[in-house]
């Protein structure tokens, strides 16, 4: 009984593989990511296809999939069109293949991508919007057995040191120059995993100029490679002489699995003649004027931002005997003869400036025929005192006072001089 039960289940059951079959209403993506350990600087190939029921009227907005010590490339021609089954029927979609490359040993996590598609409505062929997720992902860098000293690691499958010297290091005075230039020629790897190839000059007498590293990449048919070249020209400025170091890379071999060593002598370098002055260190005398130039430029603006406070502080300072123009007013009154008062003196000439308003002495100009007029009356007032004459009977002279600021007979405005 339980046997023919069974059998009628299984018979009118519809199969597994038509359950699995059922097309999806919408966009579908795929990821393919097969490997998952990497030596660093070799590549992890990650597949993500968009397929679609219609077509596709717009290509899709793939992720970057950046991430920290992660390089991440495209190769030649990296989005393709394609076509697979899904639901018992032919789907059209892109493809696009991605490289992906541990830059150190390690643990890594690429989150969860988004796929923006937009593709057309099978019923009214409207351009329809969707956003497609992929799930997370993870891998590991990893350094071969025997390469775990290597520092920095250099994985490739050829590497090549070539050097080229240009002048005479043997023979140099000061003035000449020598320029050394060495090209590190990779194969298997991108040439920015290469580190500094030179290392530092220190001769006496000898200074080194190095130029910025160029580097050059090459892919053929998805195999990576390039160069990276460095060039340092050396300047004698004295006497002296040393050795220029040698430039060894330790790297890895791909194809053999051992750790090999790549390598260009160094040389020797002489300059004849006296040896260079030195120069005290930590004293840049460059620094020292430019700061010169800003203390003294400090100090002027200092002065010029001071000069109005200065001159507004004048009267004040001057006691209570100035006035509102910061000179001492005139006075119309004379000492009475026995009165005991001190005889006042007269004002400076520069005092005495001639119907100017009230304010700092000369701030206005006066017509050419007020300052003729005004020259010839000192010029007469001159002959007059000269000749020992007198004022006449009567005529007061006006005097300043400089007794108090108080004087009832002091007057702040100027007045013109005397006939």
């Amino acid at each position: 009984m339980r046997a023919a039960a069974l059998f009628v289940l299984l018979a009118f059951a519809p199969p597994a593989g038509a359950q699995e079959d059922v097309a999806p209403d919408g966009p579908v993506l795929r990821v393919e990511f097969d490997e998952t350990e990497a030596i660093p600087g070799q590549p992890l190939s990650l597949r993500m296809t968009v397929l679609v029921p219609t077509f596709l009227p717009e290509p899709p907005v793939w992720p970057s999939l950046e991430a920290p010590n992660l390089l991440v490339r495209l190769p030649e021609r990296s989005t393709n069109p394609t076509s697979a089954r899904v639901g018992g029927e032919t789907w059209a979609g892109v493809t696009r293949n991605y490289r992906i490359s541990p830059m150190v040993p390690g643990e890594f996590a690429i989150p969860p991508q988004e796929v923006v598609v937009t593709w057309a409505d099978p019923e009214s062929n409207a351009p329809a919007r969707a956003i497609l997720r992929s799930e997370a992902l993870a891998f590991r860098g990893v350094v071969p057995a025997g390469a775990e000293g290597l520092d920095p690691f250099v994985a490739a499958t050829s590497l090549e040191l070539a050097q080229t010297i240009e002048g005479e290091p043997g023979a140099m005075t000061p003035g000449d120059s020598v320029t050394r230039t060495v090209v590190a020629t990779v194969a298997g790897t991108a040439p920015m995993f290469l580190p500094e190839l030179m290392p530092p000059v220190a001769i006496e007498g000898v200074a080194a100029y190095p130029d910025e590293p160029l580097i050059a990449e090459t892919d053929d048919r998805g195999t990576l490679g390039g160069s990276r070249t460095e060039r340092v020209t050396l300047v004698a400025e004295g006497g002296g002489s040393g050795a220029v170091p040698a430039v060894t890379l330790d790297w890895y071999d791909l194809e053999t699995g051992r750790v090999e060593t790549a390598s260009v002598e160094g040389f020797a370098i002489a300059v004849e003649g006296p040896p260079a002055r030195s120069v005290a260190p930590g004293r840049d005398w460059r620094r020292i004027a430019l700061g010169g130039l800003a203390a003294l430029a400090g100090a002027a603006a200092a002065v010029w931002l001071q000069a109005p406070r200065r001159a507004a502080a004048r009267p004040a300072a001057g006691g209570p005997a100035r006035g509102a123009a910061g000179l001492r007013g005139p006075c119309l009154c004379r000492a009475a003869p026995g009165s005991g008062a001190p005889r006042q003196r007269r004002a400076p000439p520069r005092a005495r400036h001639l119907g100017r308003a009230p304010g700092r002495a000369g701030s206005a100009r006066r017509p050419a025929p007020a300052r003729r007029a005004d020259r010839a009356r000192r010029r007469s007032l001159r002959a007059r005192r000269a000749a020992g004459i007198r004022r006449p009977p009567g005529r007061r002279s006006r005097k300043r006072c400089r007794r108090s600021a108080s004087c009832a007979h002091r007057r702040p405005e100027t007045t013109p001089l005397p006939r």
